[in-house]
């Protein structure tokens, strides 16, 4: 039974769960570092850039130990995320981008930082894993911009084919499409029937039927079929014609259409538009920080250490105002993947984080705060 006091305690734990807050956390001091990242800690900041920030906290005492462990929080646009400790060392331990990007912070970009976040630095969690966290992450995003490049170079038209639009007549040594052999013959899809024909893939044997008293079941049976129907032929019925229908290249074409309709209604128009400004055919933003991550990648393997300021900012806004051909950028990318292979066997990095090592500075760090 509900009684009085579970719904208490339930209030209670929904209070708390609505004042654990960036303000309640700030408030509170239970900030350990808030720094300004993106493009403005990269040195890549225009005047219409965002200003992004991200932090860390740690939760108070009673949440931590009991049971309103609380990860990571955000503002509605998640232009604003904090990470509590715990979480903070365990995305670093994975070398995930972002997360270090944000332990590198540039000192003019960090707004507050705890005493104690100088016990966690960069060079304890970087390692060989950086060449699957950093550069395999910038190589998926080269194929969507690929596949993003496909799709404005290649556009579905609204109206979808049927598979009507992938049947064709074989006629003397050639074919000719289906649509076109009926209209030029004056007949209708309707008063056809098929047959399939033994030991082939996609070949039959068309009918028709005049009068439409022979009860063929006609090509299809709807514009939205997925395959072609097949009638029973009366014995002694004379063929007309000898159907292909391409099933292969109707699926391929129902995956390329769902795709690419689905991406319309996904996309950002506001980038989109100023993609089809420049007419680079990519997302010149995104491809500007694939660039931008594989040559810290590249960077990583070299030194040792993560500097996120870059010091090719002309080169890298050059691309993001879509000023360099997608031959170019893609070429571009393909270079550094080829450095980052070479200086990625050279390293000396390990091959994974010291995890006992950065599991005892966290342990460190929260009997500190705990005490």
């Amino acid at each position: 039974m509900f009684n009085f006091k579970e719904r208490e305690e339930t209030h209670v734990s929904k209070e708390k769960k609505q004042i654990m807050t960036i303000e309640f956390l700030k408030t509170n001091n239970f900030i350990l570092l808030e720094a300004i990242s993106g493009s403005r800690s990269f040195g890549l900041a225009t005047e219409n850039s965002d200003t992004d920030i991200r932090g860390i906290y740690y939760l108070p005492k009673e949440d931590f130990f009991g049971l309103n462990y609380i990860p990571q929080i955000s503002n509605e646009t998640n232009d604003v995320t904090y990470y509590e400790i715990g979480r903070f060392v365990e995305l670093l331990q994975k070398n995930n981008p972002n997360i270090l990007e944000v332990l590198a912070s540039p000192e003019d970009c960090i707004l507050q930082k705890h005493p104690l976040m100088g016990l966690l630095r960069p060079e304890d969690f970087l390692s060989k894993l950086c060449k699957d966290t950093f550069a395999g992450y910038a190589v998926s995003q080269i194929k969507k911009a690929k596949g993003l490049n496909k799709k404005i170079l290649n556009p579905v038209e609204k109206e979808r084919k049927s598979i009507l639009d992938f049947c064709y007549i074989l006629q003397n040594d050639t074919s000719v499409p289906l649509k076109k052999w009926l209209s030029d013959n004056g007949k209708i899809q309707e008063k056809c029937g098929l047959v399939s024909i033994d030991h082939t893939k996609g070949m039959f044997t068309l009918f028709y039927d005049e009068s439409g008293s022979s009860g063929y079941r006609g090509i299809i049976q709807n514009e939205e079929a997925n395959q072609v129907s097949v009638s029973s032929i009366p014995k002694g019925e004379q063929s007309v014609a000898y159907l292909f229908c391409n099933l292969d290249a109707y699926s391929t074409y129902c995956k390329d259409y769902k795709e690419y309709w689905k991406w319309v209604s996904e996309r950002n128009e506001d980038r989109y538009n100023v993609n089809q400004e420049h007419g680079q055919n990519y997302d010149s933003k995104n491809m500007m920080h694939t660039i931008r991550l594989l040559q810290s990648c590249e960077h990583i393997f070299k030194t040792n250490s993560l500097n996120i300021r870059v010091d090719n900012r002309e080169e890298l806004l050059d691309i993001k105002a879509g000023n360099w051909s997608y031959e170019a950028v893609m070429q571009k990318a393909e270079d550094l993947i080829k450095s980052i292979e070479h200086e990625y066997a050279a390293s000396t990095l390990p091959d994974y984080p010291d995890v006992k090592k950065t599991e005892k500075i966290l342990i460190e760090i929260r009997e500190n705060l705990y005490v």
